[in-house]
């Protein structure tokens, strides 16, 4: 927020009305400065006040909505420099580029790529498609990228093109990546109509400036700027691409720049052209400095694996440990009669032991309780992973009525809670299991029950 307690608190009635639900105007002001309460809970307010007070909530950079029902994404949103600092808000979708000469090969590329990791879905998000010359042909590849039910860029600088385009893939509500210096104002037009997202490009920061500023004057403020385009047909550097969207973030975020309050573009597959590797490093560069939207020729595993897995810890909140969701895990097709296995809800935890579990071909029941987020060692000496807790994890979610399997594993790092789970949990067998990882696929493998 731009304004601090004290100027909230100028702009209050100061009458400590208590409507709002504070005892003084002067702890709502405190509270609203921090994002602790919203700022029309006071209903005093004077409109002109209440107008200046949410203008200044807004974060410095807008909040964006490409696509719609499951394919929707939000954009923006941003409020630091560095995730330290707080966390980051929207993390980057991943694009691979189609036109009409590749779109059946690469669609089939697409959908081979689409797992998850630590209860999260990693897919390609988004299709560019880009248009050729050949209206026709446009169109009929626009029509198949439609039909893979993904978020649809409308890479397209003609206006004849872009209206046949939008009049298709309207519904889907896709980003027209087409306004530039030259043709802002009927891209413009045209994704007002149709009520899409507009993206803008530029031949140089000061250009892009004052086009976004003269699409904001004519009351467009749903925008993605391009950082890598020139404005005209050609893309700019690396070097170039990195300082803009660096210089672009900090203006939004340091300097107040409202323009500059977008979210970014950035189309590496026309900055490093059929150049894999490269598009790879330069995709790990702007999912961290700073892309919503990542734009590539292609995705295969070798290149989706340390990009989802980087993403996904850039934009996890750093004061708040990866959690799993509590529950039962079914692995290898476990059933009633399978054996169960406790571990706690940190994500790391429980990716490395889900994984050497599924590695053993043994179907196990796998039984997450809340832990606070902690590793095994450090849930059991905060008291948030011990016998009783595994326990009333057990009793609480009717386990004994779902699972007839009375065999459980511990991991071997709290062997000490053994005696006391027998105790706590009469009939269960409880089997130590080994300190690491990496020897549960030998141990699963021998154990005889």
């Amino acid at each position: 927020m731009a304004l601090k307690g004290l100027d909230i608190f100028k702009l209050t009635p100061r009458t400590n009305c208590r409507d709002c639900g504070c005892f003084t105007c002067m702890a709502f002001s405190m509270k609203a400065a921090q994002n602790g309460i919203e700022i029309n809970k006071c209903p005093h307010l004077p409109a002109d006040a209440l107008k200046v007070l949410s203008e200044a909530a807004e974060p410095p950079m807008k909040i964006i909505t490409i696509g719609t029902g499951g394919c929707e994404h939000k954009l923006g949103g941003e409020t630091v420099l560095y995730r330290h600092e707080k966390t980051f808000v929207s993390k980057p979708l991943y694009c691979v580029s189609v036109n009409a000469g590749n779109i059946d090969v690469k669609l089939d590329e697409i959908k081979k790529i689409d797992y998850d990791r630590i209860g999260e879905r990693m897919y390609i998000e988004a299709i560019n498609v880009e248009y050729t010359g050949n209206t026709d042909a446009y169109i009929g590849a626009l029509r198949k990228a439609l039909a893979a039910g993904r978020t649809l860029i409308l890479d397209v600088k003609d206006s004849a093109a872009a209206a046949l385009g939008l009049e298709i893939a309207k519904d889907s509500k896709p980003l027209l990546n087409a306004a530039n210096e030259t043709n802002y104002r009927e891209m413009s037009e045209l994704a007002l109509k149709y009520g899409v997202t507009l993206g803008v490009s530029g031949e140089n920061l000061d250009s892009l400036h004052d086009t976004i500023t003269a699409l904001e004057t004519a009351g467009n403020k749903n925008l993605v700027i391009d950082i890598g385009a020139t404005g005209a047909a050609g893309a700019v550097s690396v070097k170039e691409a990195f300082a803009r969207a660096v210089r672009i973030r900090r203006g939004a975020l340091k300097d107040g720049d409202r323009p500059f309050g977008y979210p970014s573009l950035i189309n590496i597959a026309k900055i490093a052209p059929n150049n894999p590797e490269m598009q790879t490093a330069l995709a790990s560069l702007f999912t961290v400095k700073y892309g919503s939207i990542i734009i590539m020729d292609g995705i295969n595993y070798a290149q989706a694996l340390p990009l989802f897995g980087l993403r996904q810890n850039i934009y996890t909140d750093p004061q708040k440990p990866m959690k799993m969701e509590p529950g039962v895990y079914p692995l290898n097709k476990a059933d009633e009669n399978s054996i169960c296995a406790a571990t706690v809800d940190f994500a790391l935890t429980y990716f490395l032991v889900s994984s050497e579990l599924e590695r053993s071909g043994v179907p196990v029941n796998l039984l997450i309780s809340d832990a606070g987020g902690y590793s095994v060692l450090t849930a059991w000496a905060a008291g948030k992973f011990t016998s009783s807790s595994i326990a009333n994890f057990i009793r609480e979610n009717n386990i004994e009525a779902k699972i007839k399997n009375r065999n459980l594993l511990i991991p071997g790092r709290v062997a000490a809670l053994k005696g006391e789970l027998e105790e706590n949990l009469p009939g269960w067998k409880i089997i130590v299991a080994p300190n690491d990882a990496v020897s549960i696929v030998k141990f699963m493998k021998e154990l005889k029950i």
